[in-house]
């Protein structure tokens, strides 16, 4: 039997939004739908993620195409195989809010527009033909109602319009259904001037269709430099059948308007120069003037506290593959880089000739707001861990205050963003939506756990004082912003006493907690080892013959290893209900969970083994110890 409704979605590229789009749908109370998927000749994990929902869900048909035919073409090969009564074409960035009672020939829809971090608004009302928008994502067609779409961007026009004029019977529901999104990393489609081509097929569609082409066009225009204005709403006027010199003079005036507001706003910025005392900020912006150094980087690593993880094996390889790269690392304090690494210290004078004249930027996190991105400079995001808790715009909904429009402003920057495994590309690319090439290497700093021999586990064992015959435990709890106590959960004391002394704990607070009372003075009592100030954590997992954590993504890096993992989660609906999580641990996890210290204990005691090699195949494939070089080659050539 035929559904009732059918779901277009053509998709190529976009990969991060595509699940989240799919499972609006099917999560639906409506079940008498199906999904009409065409991969486009996707070359990313499209392929692969479509056919996992169709896996899922039978309601759901793939088609890969081998050759990428467009937007326009691919929906009307959808078309051809629909079987629903309605069809409704969605765009995968975007998510289905409900789907609404079908009557008539068109159902004109309500949209909400939601903005990167979350802040939603309703979209343009539509009444009827009169302020019909030019998009197809807000409307259901009657399937036999739709033209054929056409074979450049603004494909939709030739297909809708000529539905709605057809139809005897247009719908208008005041719900909105459709969430519209427009993440910066979208798929860019359609140039103004396509839009018009399209509308020239239609011919005299009658004054709906005119007012609609005058509409859509001068709104248009806007995008477009001013020098191909005036031609751009010539040819709007003419096929809207309209005079073009009032809709020239009032563009005219219009964009006179924006450019004096922009003048002003220069104005006010070039006084507040002028007068500012500040001798740092004159002496950057005079050297912001100065021609680019294309062999400097600069390096840098948890907020400059030091010479450390994926910048660093990026630095180790950069100096390797090519020498020409004068590498310089930004840090607090002199004594956090080891000797020989050329370093300068955060918020001198050296410092703002580095960041106004380096050509490359590697950090794994933001650089500060007072850096300027001139033209020409390369911004490498490392990032630091797999992501088990939700990041950046996927906080929007979480409870706390963020801002993330600060954080999306920075990310602006980054050229290129280095991801573990392709569960890491997919939240990042949704979480921090903006424009840069996803670089899925493995992590660099992880090359040394995934090279590891007998030899270099000794070494570090030994440089740590672990005797031969004990059995090493690296305790590594992660930060809960929601808690003012950054105690650790699990009660280390007794841990200590209870594993024994064939046993040596060493414990490793998130580095916001680098310094705690109660570690200290266990370590002085000799009953565990405070490894907070030790410099390397890949050098601590070396040793390390078992981990215990409970939601530190350093248990993504450890599993690289293939060694014991116990996770203690004794507060686990907590944190993923004030947190946010992107998977269930207790269930997809790397080892046995400890719900109590007791349970951990135990685990620990037996040995922490349990089956992993799902956990490993999913987040620790591309771990072959060639990260770094592969980053390097992408980066600096």
């Amino acid at each position: 039997m035929a559904p009732r409704l059918t779901f277009v979605l053509v998709a190529h590229r976009e990969q991060a939004f595509l699940e989240p789009c799919l499972a609006s749908i099917l999560g639906q109370d409506e079940r008498d739908l199906e999904v009409v998927a065409i991969d486009d000749a996707s070359d990313d994990h499209v392929p692969e993620l479509l056919d996992a929902a169709a896996r899922r869900d039978p309601r759901v048909r793939v088609t890969h195409l081998a050759e990428r035919v467009g937007r326009g073409a691919a929906r009307n090969l959808a078309l051809g195989e629909a079987r629903g009564d309605y069809v409704w074409f969605i765009r995968t960035t975007d998510l289905v809010q409900h789907v609404p009672r079908i009557e008539g020939d068109v159902v004109l829809l309500q949209t909400v527009r939601e903005s990167p971090t979350g802040r939603r608004r309703p979209g343009p009302r539509q009444t009827g033909l009169d302020d019909a928008s030019p998009h197809v994502f807000d409307k259901l067609f009657r399937r036999d109602l739709v033209g054929e779409f056409g074979p450049a961007g603004f494909d939709e026009l030739t297909a809708t319009w000529p539905a709605m004029l057809a139809a005897e019977r247009i719908t208008v529901l005041d719900e909105p259904a459709y969430i519209c999104r427009h993440p910066a990393n979208a798929v860019k489609t359609g140039r103004p001037w396509d839009a018009l081509d399209q509308y020239a097929k239609l011919g005299d569609g009658g004054p709906q269709l005119r007012a609609a082409i005058l509409r859509h066009g001068t709104a248009l225009s806007r995008r477009l430099p001013a020098g191909e204005r005036r031609a751009y709403l010539s040819r709007v006027a003419k096929l809207a059948g309209a005079p073009a010199a009032p809709l020239l003079a009032r563009e005219a005036a219009r964009a006179a308007r924006a450019r004096l507001g922009e003048a002003r706003r220069a104005a006010k910025r070039r006084a507040r120069q002028a007068t500012d005392r500040d001798p740092l900020r004159r002496h950057y912006r005079a050297r912001l003037r100065e021609p680019l150094d294309p062999d400097l980087a600069a390096f840098a690593a948890y907020w400059y506290r030091g010479y450390s993880c994926n910048p660093a094996a990026i630095h180790e390889r950069a100096r390797e593959l090519h020498p020409r790269i004068r590498g310089v690392w930004v840090v607090k304090e002199s004594g956090t880089v080891p000797d020989g690494i050329e370093h300068v210290v955060a918020g001198t004078e050296a410092y703002h000739d580095l960041i106004a004249r380096a050509t490359y930027f590697v950090n794994n996190v933001n650089w500060p707001d007072h850096l300027v991105k001139r033209d020409g400079q390369v911004h490498v995001m490392t990032h630091h861990g797999t992501p088990l808790k939700k990041m950046g715009m996927d906080l929007a909904q979480m409870p706390g205050e963020r801002n993330l429009a600060g954080v999306l402003r920075r990310c602006r920057r980054w050229d290129y963003s280095v991801s573990a495994n392709p569960f890491s590309t997919l939240v990042w690319e949704r979480a921090y939506p903006t424009r840069y090439e996803t670089l899925e290497t493995g992590y660099p700093r992880n090359d040394v756990l995934a090279n590891a021999t007998a030899e270099s586990v000794r070494a570090a064992r030994e440089r740590l004082g672990i005797e031969h015959g004990r059995t090493a435990v690296l305790y590594a709890p992660t930060h809960r912003e929601y808690e003012d106590d950054p105690t650790p959960p699990l009660d280390l004391a007794a841990f200590a006493d209870g594993v024994g002394e064939d046993h040596v704990v060493m414990a490793r607070l998130h580095y916001f907690h680098d310094e705690h009372p109660l570690l200290r003075r266990l370590h002085d009592e000799g009953r565990i080892r405070d490894v907070a100030s030790h410099p390397s954590v890949e050098e601590l997992c070396l040793a390390a013959d078992l981990l215990v954590t409970d939601y530190s993504s350093i248990m993504f890096d450890y599993a690289v290893l293939d060694r014991p993992i116990v996770i203690h989660a004794p507060d686990w609906e907590v944190y993923r209900e004030r947190r946010g999580t992107y998977f269930d641990l207790l269930s997809e996890g790397p080892g046995p969970v400890a719900r109590t210290d007791a349970d951990a204990l135990e685990m620990v005691r037996s040995g922490g083994e349990a089956p992993r090699a799902a956990f490993r195949e999913r987040f620790c494939s591309l771990e072959d110890g060639g990260a770094a070089e592969r980053v390097v080659r992408a980066v600096f050539g």
